[in-house]
């Protein structure tokens, strides 16, 4: 269960990159309920989704040369350094080399063996997310790659991640767990073989109603990827796209037995 004390590879922030900040705001806001509030002129127009005044996920223009509009997963770290050093070594592509974020905390942008983007973030002032695993807000985080394993122990390398198999219709999915405590209550995440042509991360938001929540989107100028379907055990899915194209997913999670 995705929460908000973190420790060394949880999920700790998300952020969407956008060509158009002020059209991703007005789609999240009407399809999450999110506000969106600037962290100031100091931040080159990077702000902050918030649900009752607590942050639940962050947006910015696109800084990378050539990035197409897509939401960023990060993981936390006590040392953003010492993970892109892993990383390097391991396989991995380094996009952005570590740097202070203010006050706020250290961050790498990286890519996966797999080809696949995330970033890392150390804590400093902001922890990360300060709501997670509620209505609207992220529930779960998913990789897409065409050689699961493979990527897997390149996060091990950096995470010490966990992961159990489970048999999915026509795939084995592999469910992953941060290093510490039980493996179950730790899980935050799965990992698919891709199906699409790009590798990518993809997050879950949860919500109450998938079938709503994607009418929703296509009434606001986003798209529905794959219309809501039920998956035993764990709720009805949908995948979605915004205006500007970056996927994203939503959950109604099954009720707990």
């Amino acid at each position: 269960m995705l929460g908000t004390q973190f420790t060394t590879g949880s999920p700790s922030w998300i952020d969407l990159g956008s060509p158009d900040t002020e059209a991703a705001a007005a789609f999240y806001g009407a399809v999450l309920g999110w506000e969106f509030r600037s962290a100031g002129p100091e931040a080159g127009g990077y702000g902050f989704f918030q649900q009752d005044g607590r942050t639940v996920a962050a947006l910015g223009p696109l800084t990378e040369e050539g990035a197409r509009s897509a939401w960023t997963v990060y993981f936390q770290t006590p040392d953003a350094d010492a993970t892109q050093k892993a990383a390097e070594s391991a396989g991995g592509t380094v996009r952005l080399p570590a740097f202070d974020v203010m006050d706020a905390g250290r961050m790498a942008a990286l890519t996966d063996p797999g080809g696949a983007q995330f970033a890392v973030w150390q804590p400093g002032s902001v922890q990360g997310l300060e709501r997670t695993s509620s209505t609207n807000t992220l529930v779960w985080a998913e990789l897409h790659v065409a050689a699961p394993e493979a990527v897997l122990a390149f996060y091990r390398t950096l995470f010490g991640w966990r992961w159990a198999e489970m048999e999915a219709p026509g795939m084995t999915y592999r469910v992953i767990s941060t290093a510490d405590g039980d493996q179950e209550d730790a899980s935050f995440g799965g990992v698919a073989e891709l199906q699409g042509k790009t590798p990518h991360w993809i997050p879950y938001f949860a919500v109450e109603d998938a079938d709503a929540t994607a009418r929703t989107a296509q009434g606001n100028g986003g798209s529905v990827l794959m219309p809501a379907a039920d998956i035993p055990d764990v709720g009805r899915i949908a995948w979605l796209a915004d205006p500007c194209g970056a996927p994203f997913a939503v959950l109604k999670p099954a009720p707990m037995g």
